[in-house]
């Protein structure tokens, strides 16, 4: 199945919704027995957040670098609307380790970063630094107007994320795949099982939209995508026969209950506040 370069509706409302208060609905409720093509599983990857009210997961990034493998695991809780913590911790693998895939010393190397929708709080533990700021403002006007083609239009979540993280990458999707997925040549290849959960196997080639260090024909990227829902489950990248970046949840959780002090973010006594 080849790509479809003329998908464009990461912003695109499923349904209009008059009341900005008012729940969404996915536009696809499910997708069929066999492999989708490309244009559907996009949309229904566009409404992933809009299938469930909680949610507890865990990823896991490694990353090959000069300074060896990198493990950083990131934990997300999030409560539509606007409630989300993450802790995220980044440990670097000792190759002198009896055990070749034991993560090395992570003590006190932890940052937070917690939002009610209005607020957003951080905390880096390694430096005692603490923040205290209002959530990043939604864009406005014309740019939602229905009128403009699909690449001018934006999509609103009914959760915010930290930009550029994988939570957002994994639980928002459809930007990924209308600004990078599908300018590559990307086709559906099968499936697979990730957190044991069904997946969906997407392969994207040589993307127009990377990381200069990527610009390569032999880049190539692949994507599991949880078939009931649509977030991302597992995000591979390699150059040549090298695997450089494999991402992938290792626990997910749907609709999972909320302890009351799930999105409290208390500061030690010694942390300092910058702003």
């Amino acid at each position: 199945m080849s790509a479809n370069p003329a998908w464009d509706r990461a912003g695109s409302l499923p349904v209009p919704v008059a009341d900005a208060g008012a729940r969404r609905t996915p536009e696809l409720a499910s997708l069929p027995e066999e492999l989708p093509p490309l244009d559907a599983l996009f949309t229904f990857m566009r409404d992933a957040e809009l299938r469930f009210e909680t949610l507890r997961m865990r990823i896991e990034e490694h990353t090959w670098t000069a300074r060896g493998e990198e493990i950083t695991a990131s934990e997300v809780t999030l409560r539509h609307p606007g409630a989300v913590q993450i802790l995220t911790t980044t440990t670097v693998v000792d190759p002198d380790s009896p055990d070749p895939g034991a993560p090395g010393d992570a003590s006190g190397a932890y940052e937070a970063w917690v939002s009610d929708g209005t607020t957003v709080q951080t905390y880096t533990a390694s430096r005692k630094l603490g923040t205290r700021r209002p959530a990043r403002p939604m864009v406005r006007g014309i740019a939602d107007d229905h009128d403009l083609p699909g690449r001018s239009r934006f999509y609103v979540p009914r959760t915010q994320l930290p930009m550029e993280s994988l939570a957002e990458l994994f639980i928002h999707p459809g930007g990924y795949c209308q600004n990078v997925l599908s300018t590559g040549d990307c086709r559906v290849t099968g499936t697979a099982v990730v957190a044991a959960r069904q997946a969906i196997v997407v392969e994207c080639a040589h993307p127009r939209s990377i990381e200069r260090v990527a610009d390569r024909p032999d880049f190539l990227l692949r994507i599991s995508v949880d078939r009931a829902d649509g977030v991302i489950l597992r995000l591979e990248e390699t150059i040549g026969d090298q695997v450089t970046r494999d991402a992938r949840v290792t626990s997910y959780a749907p609709n999972a209950p909320m302890p009351p002090a799930a999105f409290e973010l208390r500061y030690p006594p010694d942390t300092t506040l910058i702003y």
